[in-house]
């Protein structure tokens, strides 16, 4: 866009194609289709700029939702309609998670999944597509597609980088209202839409606030993460990876979205190096609904006193390496055995 361009007012915000036409396809922040298969056929259009759903049409049940993945599942559950934040470095498993969750959900619920793909490199966004069509979930010859991709990736101006997360929001708005699905939305990464939108906010002229971000910042997040819930028609899930700068958590930006999660996913890369897939840091990762009154009082003291034994591991470890097995007790040796029997059944 330059100072001469001829410009059309439509009369309407960005709209985007929606419902079953964009299974299996790729589409930018304005919603054409960038994957080189033709347009996405449909007669149904929705404005990426929407309402939170009312406060009388919100579910107030709390319900797991099942992931399939043992250690997600028993120590830090899933609220089904919740949001979980995904926190791992380069190359700890995060994109295997996604794919494996994104398939448990298809399987066990029928359930389809929208993939925001926001500022990340455009390379792993093509893996992704690729990956997603040898395991099938992406299916090329017939309608059996689960997932839909909307990609504004770090090439892109930062007025679409900090409107594509809204574009897979509203993809997944479609799902859950008018077709009463249980919809899975992750967003990778949520780090680089609140970059977008101080890149925008600097551009517009505004005074930044704390360490150069923009002064709406708990709005930007808040109004598009409240547009994330359960209603009595269906639920959006989101999974969130976050991408934390210089490892510093108290960042004004990953701080803004802890606010909103209900659910840590930990990667750890000591845990990967083990061989350890995936590779969930079973005490870092928590839960909100890790609670007896939702899980159940046996699934609770179990996820407990797992927790406990592998604490109890993780502070024999020292011992171990400078002394050896052969140094602790019969009932240290004992948590030892448990502890690895225990992490390698949460494996899998």
């Amino acid at each position: 866009l330059v100072r001469g361009t001829s410009c059309i007012d439509t009369g309407y915000p960005i709209r985007i194609p929606v419902g079953p036409a964009t299974l299996g396809r790729i589409i930018n922040v304005v919603g054409d289709p960038i994957d080189e298969r033709g347009p996405v056929n449909t007669d149904k259009f929705l404005s990426i700029h929407a309402e939170a759903p009312d406060f009388v049409e919100m579910s107030v049940t709390q319900e797991v939702l099942e992931t399939g993945i043992k250690v997600v599942d028993l120590l830090a559950p899933y609220a089904k309609g919740g949001k979980i934040g995904l926190f791992g470095g380069a190359g700890v498993g995060k994109t295997v998670l996604i794919m494996e969750l994104i398939n448990n959900v298809a399987k066990a619920h029928g359930g389809y999944s929208v993939f925001a793909g926001v500022g990340e490199r455009t390379r792993e966004g093509n893996d992704l597509y690729h990956e997603m069509i040898t395991s099938k979930v992406i299916s090329l010859t017939d309608d059996t597609s689960k997932v839909s991709l909307v990609y504004g990736q770090m090439n892109e101006p930062p007025g679409a980088r900090a409107r594509v997360a809204l574009t897979g929001l509203t993809v997944a708005e479609y799902f859950r209202d008018v077709e009463g699905q249980d919809v899975l939305l992750f967003i990778d990464n949520i780090f680089r839409f609140t970059q977008a939108g101080s890149e925008v906010s600097a551009s517009l002229g505004r005074i930044p606030s704390a360490v150069g971000y923009q002064p709406t910042l708990a709005t930007d997040m808040g109004t598009m993460q409240e547009r994330i819930t359960t209603t009595k028609k269906g639920s959006i899930t989101s999974v969130q990876a976050v991408y934390v700068p210089a490892d510093d958590l108290t960042d004004p930006a990953p701080a803004t979205t802890f606010a909103h999660l209900d659910a840590t996913t930990v990667l750890s890369r000591g845990i990967a190096e083990l061989g350890i897939y995936p590779a969930v840091d079973p005490l870092d990762s928590n839960s909100r609904i890790l609670d007896p009154h939702v899980v159940g009082e046996e699934h609770y003291t179990v996820a407990r006193n797992v927790q406990k034994i592998l604490q109890n591991y993780k502070s024999l470890q020292d011992i171990i390496a400078i002394l050896g097995m052969d140094e602790l007790s019969e009932g240290d040796k004992l948590t030892v055995a448990r502890a690895r029997k225990i992490q390698w059944f949460l494996s899998q």
